[in-house]
């Protein structure tokens, strides 16, 4: 019965080989490849990730050792040498990551970041983003990078970018007061989000292709032909809903300009496009349309709808008195050029100037 049984399994397999056809071999081939490349891929990814928290932590602890075996030496004339010495030596032993500039970075990170802090951000952050953050020195601005990594998944290239557009500058938290600021930071995750780090007070619409005099409507033309790039500007979250939204009210149709949503403000975003400077009536109107979205528009899950006010010109003063206690209503200046960063950062002294003024009205 053994030998029986025996010989019928050769048969079958034997006729199993003569009727597998050279493509279901093929096929069958494939599939398994597929799945261990993927298996192999995973488990790689997962290792270069490990290793470059791993590595991370290592370039921290070096620059911690030597801050706290040098101490007061670190940066004198003396404990430079020291460093230097001490890099030529590595480098001979370990490689070319050793450098001076290596090591001064390391150390510098280490000064930034405790222990504890750095062991969490480095699961989400690399070195690249810890070296490009610390050689930010305004804490306020630092930490606002930081949290927009990890919060968007910033990749270091994209970290730059964000900087050399002058983001925080921009971002309407800026002119907070700087306790505020990091109240604000500390708290927002994708369910806690503050407006004021959504919004910007410029917008840079450079790809329009506008210059000299334009309508409203070419303006609005201009954007819906640049959507995508529109959006980008606008920044993360943005979707798309309706152009020239109507609003029919008592029987008189009005029209926003463009209506958006923000996917983590849970919100309704109405933007309306204006020539020249802020004017008092454009509250109104606003205020307006936002009731209407409100009772009309306005999902049972979302939060209320937000308003925003694109003006050319920018009349930084007239804006902060008239919308002091304004939660729903944001005004910001467009520009169709990029400026140079000295503009940034004077209008940004002006607002935090303004706003200090108010803060000292309500005390």
């Amino acid at each position: 019965m053994k030998w029986n049984r025996r010989k019928q399994n050769e048969y079958n397999k034997k006729r199993i080989k003569r009727t597998m056809k050279p493509q279901i071999i093929e096929n069958t081939s494939n599939q398994l490849l597929s799945g261990i490349a993927q298996l192999i891929e995973r488990t790689g990814r997962n290792a270069a990730v490990y290793l470059n928290t791993e590595i991370s932590r290592l370039y921290w602890s070096i620059g911690n050792h030597i801050i706290t075996e040098m101490k007061y030496e670190t940066y004198a004339q003396y404990g430079q040498q020291i460093l230097a010495t001490l890099s030529q030596t590595l480098i001979e032993k370990y490689g070319r990551g050793y450098t001076h500039s290596a090591l001064t970075r390391m150390m510098k990170v280490a000064q930034a970041y405790d222990e504890k802090m750095f062991a969490t951000l480095s699961q989400t952050l690399s070195w690249s983003h810890f070296i490009e953050l610390v050689s930010i020195e305004n804490t306020a601005k630092r930490m606002f990078y930081q949290q927009m990594c990890i919060m968007e998944n910033w990749s270091i290239r994209t970290l730059r970018q964000k900087e050399d557009s002058m983001l925080f500058e921009r971002t309407a938290i800026a002119a907070k007061p700087e306790d505020e600021i990091f109240q604000t930071l500390q708290k927002i995750d994708n369910k806690n989000l503050s407006p004021d780090l959504v919004f910007k007070n410029t917008y840079i619409l450079d790809f329009l292709g506008l210059s000299g005099y334009f309508s409203e409507k070419d303006l609005e033309d201009a954007i819906l032909n640049q959507l995508e790039k529109f959006i980008l500007e606008l920044g993360q979250g943005f979707a798309f809903v309706e152009r020239q939204k109507r609003i029919p009210i008592d029987s008189i149709d009005y029209s926003l300009d463009l209506l958006f949503y923000h996917r983590k403000l849970n919100r309704l975003v109405a933007i309306d496009l204006k020539l020249g400077k802020f004017k008092p009536k454009y509250k109104g109107q606003m205020e307006l349309y936002l009731k209407y979205l409100q009772k009309h528009e306005k999902q049972p899950h979302e939060n209320s709808p937000i308003g925003l006010l694109l003006c050319s010109e920018g009349n930084t003063e007239h804006i902060e008195f008239l919308l002091l206690d304004e939660e729903n209503i944001k005004v910001a200046q467009y520009l169709t050029a990029f400026p140079n960063k000295e503009w940034f950062i004077e209008k940004l002294n002006k607002s935090i100037a303004i706003a200090q003024q108010n803060a000292n009205l309500q005390q």
